[in-house]
């Protein structure tokens, strides 16, 4: 008998996501499997290219042609995602899982308040507001002041009025966390969450996540380019590289002991006071193109470990301590 309570919220199978292009069919995400558990915040690193959007555009169903899902399944508390219907699919997004884009500026209609693209989300998919439409309509006000005041939005009552164009990068970043979290969601995947911020506002945007998911219990997903933001705010980390998963386990793992040779240089691309006098080591080359992809390790061109048998397709490893890594040489340490 299956316990549900030890099921995680989100489980992701052999998930392939491919975009039809001129020039041949483009696999974005090729074959991620992932758990995201009750509570949890899970990060997902890689370089830009690596499918960390992607895949979770691909769970949120919001992949648009030319782009599709290959194969795979996506079970959210054991329910199927693949093949639901769009009506069904909209009615998930914003209720029980959330998703917060890259750019708050082109992600927020400029041509709305901030206080209408709340309320659209309430109406939307808050079955406690009255039917009755002037107590709806007061009912959403001050759900949406409630809301941009958990995100520590100013004068919440007399900003409801004003358009995006009107409040800082920070701020604009606040009040799309305060759209996503409108409902309550059971997860959030946070995509990007501190692009083109300073490292001030930045800090203050993570820490608001990290105190909303402690508040509400729900989970969290942080899709990041920045280690250093993994090890202060994450659970457990995922590393992506060329639409694969390359390394996974607890954050402390990971950080302390990098067992594949891109997480390894991600790490040793990072500037640190302990490195004074020693020059930063950047990873050489580029994300190769997915466009028909030899079957080999895809960081075959980029690694100064590779060995003959990396010219074969690999497959993750079960390490120590539930750990996986997809790489041959995989516990022997860094060079």
């Amino acid at each position: 008998m299956t316990d549900t309570a030890s099921r995680p919220l989100l489980e992701v199978r052999g998930l392939r996501t491919a975009f039809a292009t001129r020039n041949g069919l483009v696999r974005a995400v090729d074959g991620v499997d992932l758990d995201v558990r009750q509570g949890e915040c899970l990060g997902i690193v890689g370089e830009s290219g690596s499918g960390k959007s992607v895949t979770f555009a691909s769970v949120m169903g919001l992949v648009r042609s030319p782009g599709y899902i290959e194969g795979g399944s996506i079970r959210f508390e054991g329910r199927e995602l693949t093949g639901l219907a769009p009506s069904e699919m909209r009615l998930l997004r914003g209720r029980d899982i959330a998703m917060t884009m890259q750019d708050a500026l082109t992600a927020l209609n400029p041509a709305l308040t901030v206080g209408e693209q709340l309320g659209e989300v309430l109406h939307a998919h808050d079955a406690t507001l009255p039917r009755e439409r002037r107590a709806r309509r007061m009912a959403v006000r001050e759900r949406a002041v409630e809301m941009m005041r958990l995100v520590g939005i100013p004068s919440p009552e007399t900003r409801l009025g004003n358009y995006p164009h009107e409040f800082s990068g920070g701020m604009r970043q606040r009040i799309m966390i305060a759209i996503a979290l409108a409902c309550r969601p059971k997860l959030l995947i946070a995509d990007e969450p501190t692009t083109a911020l300073d490292v001030t506002i930045q800090a203050q945007v993570l820490d608001l996540i990290a105190d909303i998911r402690q508040e509400l219990g729900m989970s969290v997903v942080l899709i990041t380019h920045d280690l250093g933001v993994v090890a202060e705010h994450c659970d457990r980390v995922m590393v992506m590289y060329a639409g694969q998963v390359v390394e996974t386990g607890t954050t402390r793992q990971v950080i302390a002991d990098p067992q594949h040779p891109y997480t390894q240089g991600l790490l040793n691309s990072i500037p640190r006071l302990s490195m004074r006098g020693r020059r930063i080591r950047p990873i050489d080359g580029q994300v190769p193109e997915l466009i028909d992809l030899p079957a080999q390790c895809r960081f075959f061109g980029r690694c100064a470990m590779r060995l003959e048998p990396c010219k074969a397709d690999i497959a993750m490893r079960a390490m120590a301590e539930g750990r996986m890594v997809r790489c041959v040489r995989a516990g022997e340490g860094e060079p």
